[in-house]
């Protein structure tokens, strides 16, 4: 999902910085609203472990370039499950400006549309869980369609801001259209692996009982919401 260098140029980069501030936005809201729940520290603590993932994630789990963007294995529909919306976003997000800041700075001038790109399908998953998932269900519990659902929102929400960065820097050309499609079929690719990730995950959290009251996992992973 790392948007080439030069796909988005010059003043259009604006927006970019608009967008990423949208997001940051909510994701300080979902944080304060985390703290209130669970405290300052459990929010820390999960946004240290998902910024670590993530930056396994991006720089350890294959990942190639195609047509206009990478194919990354984000598992963001993982990250969420477990740890929650705040730390997973801001994991995201840091994880993306430790890679860029040590290992491939030629992506830090595009990290306002990286982060966008990875932020806000991950707050329309959220939106998506809240209503898909029962809430009298916990997070361990829920079935493949479930995990199924989530992964194409967060995986689609992508694919869709990437083609967005796409047309939006170069515009409607043949070659670039065939780009933003060939990147599109790969990455949904990503979504027959991430529902049996999330569920393998979820399987062996349920072996983990003792961390149901823990503030290293997020509660709804043990807990209904009701």
């Amino acid at each position: 999902m790392h948007i080439e260098e030069g796909v988005v140029q010059g003043a259009k980069m604006v927006f970019s910085y608009g967008s990423a501030a949208v997001a940051f936005g909510i994701a300080g809201k979902l944080a304060i609203e985390s703290m209130k729940e669970n405290g300052l520290f459990s929010l820390a603590i999960k946004t240290l472990m998902t910024s670590l993932l993530v930056l396994v994630f991006f720089q350890v789990l294959p990942h190639q370039a195609v047509g206009v963007s990478e194919v990354h294995l984000i598992l963001g529909s993982t990250l969420f499950l477990i740890f929650g919306a705040a730390p997973a976003a801001f994991g995201l997000a840091i994880g993306l400006l430790v890679q860029g800041l040590f290992f491939a700075q030629f992506d830090l001038p595009q990290y306002g549309i990286n982060v966008t790109t990875l932020l806000i399908p991950l707050f329309t998953m959220g939106y998506v869980a809240s209503k898909v998932i029962p809430k009298n269900i916990a997070y361990k519990d829920i079935k493949y369609a479930d995990a199924l659902k989530l992964s194409l929102v967060y995986q689609g929400g992508i694919v869709t801001w990437v083609a967005f960065w796409a047309l939006y820097g170069q515009g409607f050309g043949a070659e670039n259209l065939a780009a933003v499609s060939i990147f599109g079929v790969a990455y949904m690719s990503v979504v027959l692996v991430e529902p049996l990730i999330d569920l393998a995950v979820l399987a062996g959290a349920k072996t983990l009982g003792n961390l149901e009251n823990s503030s290293f996992v997020n509660k709804r992973l043990y807990q209904s919401a009701v």
